[in-house]
């Protein structure tokens, strides 16, 4: 088995191409600015963000009874409820549904909890036809890649390559990198599939304890198409979708779009609340080690996030090593604090994958402390030895250094001395800083010693 690179190895990879790189980067600043703009022109904007942090607080200390309440309601109103604890049941419960109504082809919309669970892969293998229908979602199914991004799964892409994947499966014409014609050859290649196939499936993005209905928020209206056209629709949702009362769905609703692309609000805010007549309703409701989450008392607000990306837009690493080097469902500094929850080992570099600024917290409409997270995720995963040898010894020596100013001193002084007189030391491969960027002239003396000799004694 090919052993996985970790992030530092993967982002290598999408740096090469520095063109590329400068466009998603700022390709994704301009969506964080756009964030900042709708946000700024609601007065109550942070009391939106305090009231849907305490709503996702009260929501994960009575996590089971509104569970409980959400399914009575359901059942009531003639959804079928269905509860998964990790993503083989939730694949197998799927697969169930459909080989009961005889389905071998299903269409289906954005769902991040399907790509955590690797739904697609696992119906695949069991002779079931998956055909996404997010347009960002199909053209990296086409390209047989993964989202890069939780809003916008094809960010990663530019048009000529849209063009490009169009005209190796949809028979577009060649070169022709037009989005209005390329759109238009996604719309006439869907419609069949919405038309014939028998089931659909889609995510959910909030479920009502208080009536039983879950809503589904989309910009192209592919969910709506899929399950008002199919015999059976199949909602999948991870357990911390749920809120109290319908009357808090508008904090949520304001909040959302604004916050992930900067719209006032989704062009499509679905409610699903009992199947039409002829029609099977199904949900499923997975753990897939959302409980261990929740009882890690430093991790659990983690799952307050309503999958937004807007953590994803303003973060410096991300923009700069896109969505494909973090190797887990959910990308960005939400994703590296989702992902060693459900295996350290395998993710232990992500948490690293970060420069600790903050902006993801300063950012998140549901108030996670996203960057503290992360720092504390580096101690854990150190203190159960999941990080390399080398890292652990270096971080050692650190601790050392810092911890001795009279060593901290001296050790400043050698190495400016060092990489005065032989500058090759660290401008070289050897040095991982070194391979995107020029290493800086060493400064002639160190911020204490400035202090010392022209501000020591004197107020400020």
């Amino acid at each position: 088995m090919k052993e996985q690179q970790n992030h530092a190895e993967l982002a290598e990879n999408f740096i090469k191409d520095a063109e590329r790189t400068t466009w998603h980067d700022e390709t994704l600043w301009w969506v964080r600015q756009k964030r900042d703009k709708a946000a700024f022109q609601l007065p109550e904007w942070e009391n939106l963000r305090e009231a849907a942090s305490q709503i996702k607080h009260n929501v994960l200390s009575h996590m089971h009874d509104y569970l409980m309440a959400f399914e009575e309601k359901a059942k009531e109103n003639g959804i079928r409820v269905h509860w998964a604890m990790d993503a083989l049941e939730h694949n197998q419960i799927v697969l169930g549904i459909l080989k009961d109504n005889g389905v071998e082809a299903i269409i289906k919309s954005k769902s991040m909890l399907t790509e955590e669970c690797h739904l697609n892969e696992y119906l695949i293998e069991n002779g079931v036809e998956v055909v996404d229908t997010d347009l960002g979602e199909r053209i990296v199914q086409l390209r047989e890649e993964k989202p890069s991004h939780i809003v916008l799964p094809a960010i990663h892409l530019k048009k000529e390559d849209v063009g490009e994947t169009f005209h190796q499966h949809l028979g577009t014409e060649k070169g022709n990198k037009d989005p209005q014609y390329l759109t238009e050859a996604a719309r006439q290649h869907l419609r069949e599939k919405f038309v014939s196939r028998r089931a659909a499936l889609t995510g959910v993005n909030f479920a009502i304890a208080e009536t039983g209905e879950f809503v589904v928020c989309t910009n192209e209206g592919n969910a709506d198409m899929g399950a008002h056209l199919a015999d059976v629709h199949i909602a999948c949702m991870g357990f911390e979708k749920i809120i109290p009362q319908r009357k808090h769905l508008g904090v949520f609703l304001r909040l959302l779009a604004r916050s992930a692309t900067g719209q006032p609000i989704t062009t499509y805010s679905s409610h699903f609340k009992k199947p039409r007549a002829g029609q099977q309703m199904h949900i499923v409701i997975v753990d897939n080690g959302r409980s261990q989450q929740l009882g890690r008392e430093d991790f659990r607000n983690s799952l307050k996030c309503i999958r937004c990306g807007a953590c994803m837009n303003t973060c410096p690493v991300y923009r700069r090593s896109g969505g494909h080097s973090y190797h887990s469902a959910v990308a960005g500094p939400i994703g590296s604090i989702l992902a060693p929850n459900l295996d350290m080992r395998k993710n232990a570099d992500l948490p690293f994958a970060s420069t600790l600024c903050g902006s993801c917290s300063n950012v998140c409409p549901v108030k996670i402390d996203i960057h503290d997270q992360l720092y504390k995720w580096r101690q854990v995963l150190v203190k159960e030895g999941y990080v390399p040898f080398g890292k652990k010894v270096a971080m050692q020596a650190m601790t050392f250094t810092l911890s001795h100013p009279g060593v901290f001193g001296l050790a400043g002084k050698v190495g400016r001395k060092v990489m005065g007189v032989a500058p090759f030391v660290v401008s070289n491969g050897l040095n991982p800083w070194y391979k995107q960027r020029e290493m800086p002239e060493p400064p002639k003396e160190s911020f204490r010693e400035w202090y010392s000799k022209n501000r020591n004694g004197q107020s400020s």
